[in-house]
């Protein structure tokens, strides 16, 4: 994998972000953003466990989902709270995604300003919480409605690895899914990344971005990047969504939500096996595509 830095500001004008940025959907890491709002001071633990520590959530582990699980299945059910002292007390490689905590206390809402002066669009009804504990994993994926994210960590480091959406068939895309085939695990760490380029030799050829956010920062994912990401420290995120301003990617958006997952669905209930082996082979074809348009 080719991997560079993601260009870090402290603040940014909203005619520098779009020309720069927005414009060419490139990401970038935004330092003080985030750093005016309430939340940065108040959120932490004790804050979300007094809110809505009784509310029980599904946790995920780190086991990459194969051809039979069904989508977004969670793992467990726990309360929220018990989760919370579960992970601060240090490694717990479970996490919670797409949790709308703000449906449960409205008045965390206040604690942050929607950047509107950035992008237009946002889905002011759907803000999520991401949470993980020490070495919990994320696994390559790509979000299925090909929304602009702007991602904000609070609490705790977390290790982002990005490719933009064109680079699918070198990250070994299913078909009819947003997830990768290969497992990035410590991609970063020679002597324990799962990465395997002999199975997987198109990764080789993928140009991406590797980055660290900390406490406050912000980054902006254009619709459609490849995500992969690892709790370095317990911590929890904030994702704001904006409908994509291309028209032509809001309605291949709009066709994976209504059309792509539930063809997935029924031919995993109907046809698993044989489904499952028309993948292989697509994902390989695609991929040894790419090896030989690249010599």
């Amino acid at each position: 994998m080719h991997l560079k830095s993601v260009d870090t500001v402290d603040d940014i004008s909203p005619e520098d972000f779009k020309k720069n940025y927005y414009d060419t959907q490139t990401p970038i890491i935004i330092k003080n953003l985030a750093k005016k709002w309430p939340a940065y001071q108040k959120w932490d633990w004790d804050y979300f466990k007094e809110k809505v520590g009784p509310k029980k959530v599904g946790i995920y582990n780190n086991i990459k989902s194969d051809a039979f699980t069904p989508v977004n299945k969670a793992d467990d059910y726990v309360l929220f709270g018990d989760y919370i002292d579960m992970i601060r007390k240090g490694p717990a490689e479970w996490r919670i995604f797409l949790f709308n905590i703000f449906s449960h206390a409205p008045e965390l809402s206040k604690d942050f300003t929607w950047p509107s002066h950035l992008m237009k669009g946002f889905v002011k009804r759907a803000p999520m919480l991401f949470t993980g504990g020490e070495g919990a994993v994320t696994h390559m994926h790509f979000d299925i409605d090909l929304s602009h994210i702007l991602h904000t960590q609070f609490i705790g480091r977390k290790r982002v690895l990005l490719f933009p959406y064109e680079q699918q068939h070198r990250l070994y895309r299913k078909p009819f899914e947003v997830l990768s085939l290969a497992d990035y695990s410590h991609y970063y760490d020679n002597e324990n990344s799962k990465v395997d380029y002999e199975r997987f030799p198109a990764l080789k050829l993928a140009e991406g971005y590797d980055l660290i956010l900390e406490h406050g920062d912000t980054l902006f994912m254009p619709g459609g990047y490849w995500h992969h990401m690892e709790y370095l420290e317990s911590g929890f995120a904030m994702s704001l969504r904006a409908l994509n301003n291309s028209v032509s990617t809001f309605l291949k958006g709009v066709v994976n939500i209504t059309a792509m997952r539930g063809i997935d669905t029924v031919m995993k209930k109907t046809r698993p096996q044989q489904w499952y082996n028309w993948k292989q082979r697509k994902i390989f074809a695609e991929a040894e595509r790419e090896l030989l348009e690249s010599k």
